[in-house]
């Protein structure tokens, strides 16, 4: 049916406008899962040593203690299970973070161009991170092995949650909060955030500010199977969770009020929003730096598609921001390889003008009407 029908059918029988958003919305998530899978597949091909996907399916037969005929050697066992899937799986974990709280942003907002990195809790990681760095020879360090590797996410997340209390906080007057002033409260914490984090770069020593330059353009370089494990707890329960928030979401599109009549806490909404958004960016920081934009584009590229509803959104954002950072870590080791490209950086590029093209649109459409 051309869309021009639909509209006009929509128009005559109203009743079947949710269905038909509802069946495009279905078949957006499908589209986005098969996309993924063709992604991973061609990620754990694509690189410097070549893998077909028949010495792959041979490889992970193998793992699972069967014999293929298809033939391979350790070099290309060894790139694919202990580098590359790894890789693969944080990037997976890393970009559902991502685009689903991006989602969350804009629906709690009620603004396309929100983004978790604009109110400051990117920034707030970035700073506890930078502390664990400069002071991780006295503190870190002296933890016990197995501990080591969750006091990097630990701290992120803490400076995320922290950041995004006082954020709050301010916002909030007489137990009501102010959508508007925590957006204008999460900029003034973002970049006093990030003059501290510049004030702790400025007393690291020259391998410090090699690590945390490289680390805050935002790299999959580090996953390992031991990262993945430390993160998929930090990051699956928030993108598991947002899609809870889906319905309640949906009613705040309608405005604070009217969600209050429809039943919704809104206040409660809010505060699981924003504490599950911090959880999931401080997490996806920690263990990959700085990666901008992915949050803004991936909801709103979707929303344009099958429309607001965050039942769709939310899993799809989760998938689309998956599948579109696996590509961008896809491109940034096979561009310039052997070198490699820090994913940030690629994000950066596509996003700018990205954004500027939202803010040119918007303003078009406020012109108009």
């Amino acid at each position: 049916m051309s869309e021009s029908g639909e509209n006009l059918t929509a128009r005559l029988f109203p009743g079947l406008r949710a269905r038909f958003r509802a069946r495009r919305g279905r078949l957006a998530l499908i589209v986005l899962a098969v996309g993924v899978v063709l992604i991973v597949l061609l990620s754990a091909d694509k690189g410097a040593v070549e893998i077909t996907l028949a010495q792959i399916f041979a490889i992970l037969l193998k793992k699972l203690g069967v014999t293929a005929a298809t033939e391979f050697t350790l070099q290309q066992e060894s790139t694919l299970f202990d580098i590359r899937l790894p890789r693969i799986a944080l990037g997976l974990l890393v970009g559902a973070a991502l685009g689903s709280s991006g989602a969350a942003m804009q629906g709690l907002f009620r603004n396309p161009l929100a983004d978790p990195g604009l109110v400051g809790i990117a920034s707030g990681a970035a700073l506890a991170a930078t502390g664990v760095v400069i002071v991780g020879d006295l503190v870190a360090f002296r933890l016990p092995p197995a501990l080591q590797l969750f006091a990097f996410p630990a701290a992120a997340f803490a400076g995320a949650l922290v950041t995004t209390l006082l954020i709050y906080r301010l916002a909030t007057i007489a137990g009501q909060t102010a959508v508007a002033t925590l957006l204008l409260a999460g900029i003034a914490i973002n970049a006093l955030a990030q003059s501290f984090s510049g004030f702790l770069t400025f007393y690291a020593s020259d391998t410090q500010i090699r690590s945390l330059t490289f680390w805050k353009l935002g790299s999959l370089g580090g996953a390992s199977w031991a990262t993945v494990a430390a993160a998929l707890p930090f990051i699956l329960i928030p993108v598991v969770a947002f899609t809870r928030l889906a319905r309640p979401l949906n009613a705040l599109l309608l405005g604070e009020s009217e969600a209050g009549h429809l039943g919704f806490d809104v206040e409660r909404v809010k505060k699981w929003a924003i504490v599950l958004v911090a959880l999931a960016v401080g997490s996806s920081v920690a263990f990959t730096g700085l990666i901008a934009f992915v949050g803004l584009v991936v909801p709103h590229l979707l929303r344009l598609a099958i429309g607001p509803d965050h039942r769709f959104l939310l899993p799809g954002s989760a998938l689309l921001g998956a599948g579109l950072l696996l590509a961008a870590d896809l491109a940034a080791r096979t561009l310039v390889s052997p070198a490699e490209m820090p994913i940030g950086v690629l994000t950066a590029v596509t996003g700018a003008p990205f954004f500027l093209w939202l803010l040119l649109r918007d303003r078009k459409w406020r012109i108009v009407h």
